[in-house]
């Protein structure tokens, strides 16, 4: 992983999303300013900042944790959007919209899960295969 964030296009359309999502909320009741407007800018925001965490880790652990952090902030504003819907301050097809991208995003933040936590599979079968494998000094001794 050598690339900046900003070239993970999950962090790319994790800020479509951040933008798409304050131009929806601009509409939404002043007395929601500090409710469920703030709730949910503050979880759209914490998608693409725990992704760009996660690629500064130095570990394949850490790295999936914090894309973990960003799933989950990402179903938070999911559950979000179902309620601003609900409650009619979204219109059943901005809702889908946003929710559409959710889940394309979520998408995304699963594969790399996924990929990183092969890979660390891989890696810590290597390591046990490693340490169980016999050395040639063992192999000499055992066949005096």
């Amino acid at each position: 992983m050598s690339a900046s964030y900003q070239d993970l296009r999950v962090w790319q359309d994790a800020m479509d999303l951040v933008e798409n999502l304050y131009c929806e909320t601009q509409g939404f009741p002043k007395e929601e300013r500090y409710g469920l407007t703030s709730q949910m800018r503050r979880a759209a925001v914490s998608i693409p900042s725990n992704i760009a965490e996660g690629k500064g880790r130095s570990t394949d652990r850490d790295r999936s944790l914090f894309f973990c952090h960003a799933r989950g902030s990402l179903l938070e504003l999911e559950t979000q959007i179902l309620i601003a819907e609900r409650l009619k301050f979204l219109a059943p097809p901005r809702a889908a919209a946003l929710i559409d991208l959710s889940t394309k995003l979520g998408r995304m933040l699963n594969s790399l899960i996924q990929s990183i936590r092969r890979s660390e599979s891989i890696t810590r079968s290597a390591a046990q295969e490693k340490l169980t494998a016999p050395t040639g000094l063992q192999e000499q001794k055992s066949a005096v």
